[in-house]
């Protein structure tokens, strides 16, 4: 399997196998699904909480007296089924909704959604985003020349985020020529993982060569 690498002008500037054990993997929805859940759950705060009838303040006075009102009988006003009384069965911030993802797990999860990306097209390698200088208006001409090249006109027409930028190593100048452009998210490819790459329709990769090698270390 080869795959295409166009450079900043949005020319060919060569090709590059890509492994199967990366790019050539059957899609795994039932890994995906459980990979992609327990890493939004491991985001999730817990910071939710709710007070019970005994939290609440007040209701230390009986209301009105057992017999003799005709009204039902009660003994506090912060019983659940008053206004202002505790809730029943509420969210506790106690609750953990930490979830273990093994490296092997997350790993081929990634795989799975890089190869399903690959066959549908939906990723393009450049072979550097370095930028000389911090400007906007340099990093929206680099993603219309792509886009030309690649067909995908999202790099350079989208007003939402759908392409996924994963850089190789930092580079200040770079992510300060991309950051503003609003069709993009920048993130490190040592940070890539399956819930990003699904959260948008296309992925570009720069530096392909030591790219995939890091991808398949992780393997």
């Amino acid at each position: 399997m080869e795959a295409t690498i166009y450079n900043q002008k949005g020319t060919v500037s060569g090709t590059i196998k890509l492994p199967s054990k990366v790019f050539g993997v059957k899609w795994r929805a039932d890994l995906v699904h459980q990979v992609v859940e327990g890493m939004r759950s491991n985001k999730r705060s817990g910071t939710a909480d709710t007070k019970d009838r005994g939290e609440v303040r007040g209701g230390g006075k009986k209301p009105w007296k057992q017999k003799g009102t005709g009204r039902a009988r009660h003994g506090s006003s912060r019983s659940p089924i008053w206004v202002g009384g505790g809730v029943t069965h509420g969210p506790l911030s106690e609750k953990n909704y930490k979830r273990k993802i093994s490296k092997k797990m997350r790993a081929q999860a990634l795989f799975s959604v890089l190869s399903k990306k690959m066959k549908d097209g939906e990723i393009l390698f450049v072979d550097s985003l370095s930028m000389t200088e911090s400007k906007t208006k340099k990093g929206l001409d680099v993603m219309k020349n792509l886009s030309k090249a690649s067909g995908f006109k999202p790099l350079a027409n989208s007003k939402k985020p759908r392409v996924l930028t994963a850089l190789y190593e930092r580079s200040e100048k770079s992510e300060k020529s991309f950051r503003n452009l609003p069709q993009l998210e920048i993130v490190f490819l040592k940070n890539l993982n399956p819930l990003d790459v699904l959260k948008y329709q296309y992925l570009l990769i720069e530096n392909p060569e030591n790219s995939i090698k890091f991808l398949e270390s992780r393997g």
